[in-house]
């Protein structure tokens, strides 16, 4: 038979359901209290460095091309066709060395023409100086027979005036002889004048004839080099580049014909960062990489103008490396300054210099790293000066850490 139990109390119910939710409310402010866990990164995948201080080298680094520094350029005075090649590209020419053969019959006709106006013009100045001179030569003579007519008209006067005097001729007779004598003496007068002046300029009416063959001769020789230009020489000592024309190809003038370079005189043209290069100075030392070498050098030259971010800096090459010849790509690097006892680490990944960067510092166990603040300074090529934020021997990651910007501390695998 069924037995009746008396009803539990109500309190002891209460009691157990507040001893659960307390335990839920503890329960869940435990799990918000803790950390998310640091995300995990592989060891191999990490670039690591620690900080140091001692001496730092600041360096610019560019990729560039070998250049000759001596280069003729060997352009088409006339436009012609070409006849001949007598050189190849590589070929070593010196400078009375034909490179090509070109023809136009326009600069042979206008050479024949020049030529011709000069003979003209030599003939003409023949002709005026002999006129001149014949003319001169006639005067003089107009003036000895004016002189002679004076005189003898000087003297009749005389005799007529004495005669006059003792009335052997008449008083008018006598005037007549003695204005003739005046008027021949005007005569012998503007005679003489007009000799004095014709010899005068006698010489300027030759000279301006004489700069007119002058001009001409001008005109004849330019033609004359002109009509030789179409035996195109190399003009000096070197080696053939850039000579791609083939027989009967037509030129125009100013063409770029063919280059002769100086192989054994090289310098090196590095496209450096506008950002940079601004450091970039004259006379600073610098280092060739020609992939069979490393030649010294020093910077001899810096572009004033920024081209596609770059600015072009040319170093002279202070030695020789076997295989280095034109358009040879290389990489160089120009030696900035040098920084004594400086703090500094290996340049991270991303980051400007003279700037506060978050790196992430590896802790002494080696298993984590946290991130800090540190302020950089001046940089490098591969490092970059720590002003604060860093002490000797601390190890930083220098990979691009960028995924992990939301979190402040991450667990390294090894």
């Amino acid at each position: 038979m069924d037995i009746p139990r008396a009803p539990a109390p109500k309190l002891g119910r209460y009691l157990k359901g507040g001893i659960a939710a307390g335990a839920v409310v503890l329960l869940s402010i435990f799990l918000t209290s803790l950390k998310p866990a640091a995300p995990t990164v592989d060891r191999a995948t990490l670039w690591v460095d620690s900080v140091r201080r001692g001496e730092m080298v600041r360096e610019v680094r560019g990729p560039g091309t070998l250049v000759p520094e001596h280069i003729r350029f060997i352009t088409a005075l006339a436009a012609g066709r070409v006849d001949r090649v007598l050189a190849q590209p590589g070929q070593h020419v010196k400078p009375e060395t034909v490179l090509l053969d070109l023809s136009n019959p326009d600069v042979q006709i206008q050479a024949l023409q020049a030529e011709q106006q000069l003979a003209a013009a030599r003939a003409e100045l023949v002709s005026q100086r002999t006129n001149l001179e014949n003319q001169r030569l006639t005067q003089t003579g107009l003036v000895a027979t004016t002189r002679t007519e004076y005189f003898n008209a000087k003297r009749e006067a005389e005799v007529a005036e004495s005669l006059g005097a003792h009335g052997g001729m008449s008083r008018n007779e006598a005037a007549l002889a003695k204005d003739k004598a005046v008027e021949l003496e005007t005569r012998y007068s503007v005679e003489q004048q007009r000799l004095a002046l014709m010899t005068e300029t006698i010489d300027s009416q030759l000279a301006v004839q004489r700069s007119q063959v002058d001009r001409l001769r001008a005109v004849a020789e330019f033609q004359q080099n002109v009509l030789r230009s179409l035996l195109v020489r190399a003009g000096d000592s070197g080696v053939v580049s850039d000579l791609t024309l083939q027989l009967g190809q037509y030129v125009l003038g100013g063409t770029l014909l063919a280059k002769v370079v100086q192989p054994g005189k090289l310098k090196a043209v590095l496209q450096i960062p506008e950002t940079q290069a601004k450091d970039v100075a004259i006379g600073q030392k610098a280092a060739i990489d020609t992939r069979n070498g490393v030649i010294p050098g020093h910077v001899i030259r810096s572009d004033p103008n920024a081209i596609n971010g770059t600015v072009s800096v040319d170093v002279a090459l202070e030695g020789t490396v076997p295989g280095a010849r034109p358009d040879l790509s290389v990489d160089g690097t120009i030696e900035i300054e040098r920084l004594e006892r400086v703090l500094y680490t290996g340049r991270p990944a991303y980051g400007q210099p003279n700037s506060t960067i978050g790196m992430f510092k590896i802790t002494e166990d080696g298993h984590y790293a946290t991130r800090v603040q540190v302020q950089v300074g001046r940089s490098s090529v591969n490092t970059i000066e720590v002003m604060r934020g860093l002490n000797v021997r601390d190890s930083v990651i220098l990979s691009d850490m960028s995924q992990w910007d939301n979190v402040e501390r991450v667990r390294i695998k090894r």
